[in-house]
């Protein structure tokens, strides 16, 4: 397909078939294309013979040890796109076909390993086996023949800076693009996205099967995404201006089909992000994730604009680097406040010292802020709860930094100079409060508690009041009294327990669960370490228990029996 004249230069290259002209695109650019050596990708890209709707058993990726039923919902060339059975859209991932992730049903029943519920399992985990017995009669499972095997590692790390090469877009990862390679580091490398701001980019390993030679896509017949036109295109020779409209090729289908400018339901797009990615007609089982990020467009109104202040020398809590904290800029903004929520809240994220950890502290919701997180080879993406007024920035951003652990100035609405008076109560509480064992562990087990009710609050950003929150904070306090006057031998009888659960202590809950079943006893330490009182216990279901506890599906099953019984009783009175 032609190209489209834009003044003194012209858009990137397409040949004749409508696919992207690397050839042209490296001689333009005076770059190299990375060595096939460099991948761990075969030099034959591996023929996709899945079939829509088949059933596989794969690796959970948000949980690396369980292997589950997944059905195959989308395929682009020789990647499918999987869904856990008991899981929803949201956990959708892709995989190559020749993964080493991916195994033939029965893979597990030969190999006597256990077919695991997904994390979140949708239902009671007590219907696992009736669920995962009804999920596979009747159902296509995918032959022998359509397992491939996983090419190997390459022995070093070849990559170079400059390089280019072809990648996955992992904030929307059913999107292949030219790329290149930023830096490397040891056996790692950074990927950035050819004419795409920063926003994208990420490191990986240098053998993640996200990377792919020049060419991988027209070879495998995958659709190759054009360079963005955000931005500055790496291109020396030319000067380029954005085209009016941009093309992909469809695998299979000799037409092109033009990028929309798709204005999702969830608003404006910021006219910096790829929000006009295109998806190819063979995703149509699987829907495209919308980039959206708030309008950051010149009509923002002074009013809708906000500055939110880094104080640099407030606390943290245990679960930020202080060293990433002093390295972010004194202030955010002004601009459009979703655009700069976004950016705090990330911030966040990034300066983790485990960004997964800080990630699944962030309330998750519908709205149109979108965060992301990295955990090894995987980048999470949640959407924040909806923010349509300034008002609503300043809520949340004060339930993050509670539920972090952080001072409520760390972010604030004005800069602090020297004194933060919030800083040294919160050090005066905590030394009254403080126990032989170390504050960090301490804060750290609260931090689950207190994730694990406010994951379960039905309350909304507006109606949570302080009141409920001080209840929370002195209820957490006496737990931890509990579990440290528990650390010691008691030879007292058990006492009599209330017949509301959520008014057990942390010893209450502890000594019913040993009552009921005698082997969950071994459990009781973990259920103190992370402050598991009635009132959290009442909340647990399998994905805490499994993702925090790090319980097994046998105790999981007896503990979600026992609660869901607890509800009942608590019901009927």
């Amino acid at each position: 397909m032609a190209v489209t004249p834009t003044g003194k230069g012209r858009s990137y290259q397409y040949d004749s078939q409508g696919s992207f002209d690397w050839e042209e695109y490296l001689r333009e650019s005076e770059a190299v294309p990375a060595p096939q050596s460099c991948f761990k990708q075969s030099v034959d890209p591996p023929v996709n013979e899945f079939k829509l709707h088949q059933k596989i058993e794969a690796v959970d990726p948000r949980n690396l040890t369980s292997i589950c039923v997944a059905t195959v919902v989308g395929m682009i060339g020789p990647r499918i796109r999987l869904r856990l059975d008991g899981s929803d859209n949201t956990n959708d991932f892709w995989r190559l076909v020749d993964s080493v992730d991916l195994h033939p049903v029965g893979y597990c029943e030969k190999t006597g390993k256990l077919l695991q519920p997904p994390l979140g399992f949708c239902k009671n985990p007590t219907l696992w086996p009736s669920f995962l017995q009804k999920t596979l009669t009747g159902a296509e499972r995918a032959p022998e023949g359509c397992f491939k095997k996983e090419p190997s590692t390459p022995k070093t790390n070849e990559f170079k800076v400059g390089m280019k090469l072809e990648a996955v877009d992992r904030k929307n990862p059913q999107l292949i693009c030219p790329a290149t390679i930023g830096a490397v580091r040891g056996e790692e490398v950074h990927v950035t996205f050819d004419g795409w701001r920063g926003a994208f980019d990420y490191w990986t390993k240098r053998d993640s099967r996200d990377l792919f030679p020049v060419g991988w896509c027209a070879l495998s017949g995958h659709p190759l995404q054009p360079p963005g036109q955000k931005g500055t295109p790496q291109v020396k020779s030319k000067s380029r201006e954005p085209s009016v409209s941009q093309s992909a090729h469809s695998p299979g289908n000799q037409s092109n089909t033009s990028k929309s400018s798709s204005t999702s339901s969830s608003g404006p797009t910021s006219p910096n992000l790829p929000h006009d990615r295109s998806v190819s007609p063979l995703q149509a089982e699987s829907p495209a994730i919308t980039v959206t990020e708030p309008d950051t467009s010149s009509s923002t109104t002074a009013t809708d604009k906000v500055t939110i202040y880094v104080n640099h020398n407030c606390s943290c809590g245990i679960l930020l680097n202080p060293k990433k904290i002093e390295q972010l800029p004194n202030q955010f903004g002004p601009g459009p406040y979703q655009k700069v929520l976004r950016e705090v809240i990330q911030s966040c994220v990034d300066c983790a010292k485990h960004e997964k950890q800080v990630y699944n502290f962030i309330q998750d919701g519908s709205g149109k802020i979108v965060i992301t997180a990295n955990q090894g080879n995987k980048t999470h993406t949640k959407r924040l709860p909806p923010i349509d007024k300034v008002s609503d920035v300043w809520r949340f951003l004060e339930k993050s930094l509670e539920e972090l652990g952080c001072c409520e100035n760390l972010f604030a609405s004005q800069p602090l100079h020297g004194f933060c008076a919030q800083c040294n109560k919160e050090k005066k509480t905590s030394s009254d409060f403080k126990k032989p064992l170390e504050t960090e562990e301490y804060e750290n087990r609260t931090s689950i508690n207190r994730a694990l009710k406010r994951r379960w609050s039905t309350d909304s950003l507006e109606n949570q009041s302080q009141k409920t929150l001080s209840q929370q904070k002195i209820r957490r306090f006496s737990a931890y009294d509990s579990a440290e006057a528990s650390s010691t031998t008691d030879t007292r009888p058990p006492r009599k327990l209330s017949t509301d659960p959520n008014d057990w202590t942390i010893e209450d809950v502890v000594q019913y669960i040993s009552e009921v079943d005698s082997t969950l006893g071994t459990h009781a330490d973990a259920f103190r370490k992370h402050e598991i009182d009635g009132g959290a216990f009442m909340l647990l279901n399998s994905d805490m228990m499994m993702k925090y506890l790090g319980l097994k599906l046998g105790p999981v099953l007896k503990l979600s029996n026992i609660i869901e019984k607890l509800k009942g009783k608590k019901s009927s009175h």
